[in-house]
């Protein structure tokens, strides 16, 4: 588990959490539920951890909705601070960038 990561888990399982209005966007256009995201934090995996990006250290996550379907998530920690935990955006992965497990990027994607 990455440092990053184990941030974000304390932050969301506190309540301690914005959402981006990019982040409100993409839910609502994929149909994800926001609690999903918060009940499914706990069992999230790891995909990618962008450490240094220029906003502040984020991470993208593995989730899953009610039904079990895979969903990915961005949450970050906004630059020079330790708090909120911010979700930055949330997609349904598209099978045709994404391996089976939903993991890895197909073909360099």
């Amino acid at each position: 588990m990455t440092d990053i990561f184990s941030l974000v888990k304390k932050l969301v399982l506190s309540k301690n959490i914005l959402v981006s209005s990019h982040g409100y966007d993409e839910l609502a256009e994929d149909g994800i539920y926001f609690k999903d995201l918060i009940s499914s934090i706990s069992d999230s995996i790891v995909v990618e951890d962008y450490p240094n990006a220029w906003k502040g250290p984020t991470v993208l996550l593995l989730q899953k909705d009610r039904n079990g379907n895979p969903v990915h998530s961005v949450w970050g920690i906004p630059k020079g601070k330790d708090q909120p935990a911010v979700l930055i955006t949330a997609y349904i992965p598209d099978p045709n960038k994404w391996d089976e497990s939903f993991t890895r990027r197909k073909n360099g994607q």
